[in-house]
């Protein structure tokens, strides 16, 4: 499946509900949909619920369930190109740019990035590119700047960059910074 490169891209790209499913249910499920309750691999999709109903437990399953996007009103158009958004930006993003770009509240769209980064930083996804596919990754140091900080706290890094022994880096711009490792 093509992935969307531009943001316009995968607006128009993840706005039928119906893409959304099958992009979700391809990276959820790479061998075919499977029951959630009982495991089991045969059954058949309700177009109109956009639904999956197992056939041998006879319960009805969504492509949401056991998700990050699960229990929430938002639909996958909307959480879909918020994923994107969040994964492409290279300075991340924040919950007032996500609300102005997707036309949702503040508050929504600050609870949909606290899912999705949780969803990214425990490493459920599946993962990245496959077989034959390309991986971009990218770095960045993230860290407060001296002249942030309280007099105190700017004395003692200060005192502790002089030093040779106490600095990790030898003293460079990167003292007391994060390094920070993306893949989008």
């Amino acid at each position: 499946m093509e992935q969307p490169k531009t943001l316009q891209s995968a607006i128009k790209h993840y706005s039928d509900e119906q893409v959304c499913i099958d992009a979700v249910a391809s990276m959820r499920w790479p061998g075919g949909p499977t029951c959630p309750a009982c495991g089991h691999k045969e059954h058949y999709y309700l177009k109109t619920q956009k639904r999956w109903k197992c056939k041998d437990c006879y319960k009805q399953f969504t492509v949401k369930l056991g998700t990050v996007f699960e229990d929430s009103p938002i639909s996958l158009t909307k959480w879909l190109p918020a994923l994107w958004m969040l994964c492409n930006c290279r300075n991340g993003i924040s919950s007032y740019e996500l609300s102005r770009g997707l036309g949702i509240s503040q508050k929504a769209a600050w609870f949909m990035l606290q899912r999705l980064r949780l969803a990214l930083q425990d490493g459920n996804l599946t993962k990245f590119g496959g077989s034959g596919s390309e991986v971009e990754s990218d770095e960045t140091y993230v860290g407060g700047q001296a002249k942030n900080m309280h007099a105190k706290r700017r004395a003692m890094y200060r005192a502790a960059r002089e030093s040779a022994t106490l600095t990790p880096t030898g003293g460079g711009k990167s003292f007391n910074k994060t390094a920070v490792w993306g893949i989008p």
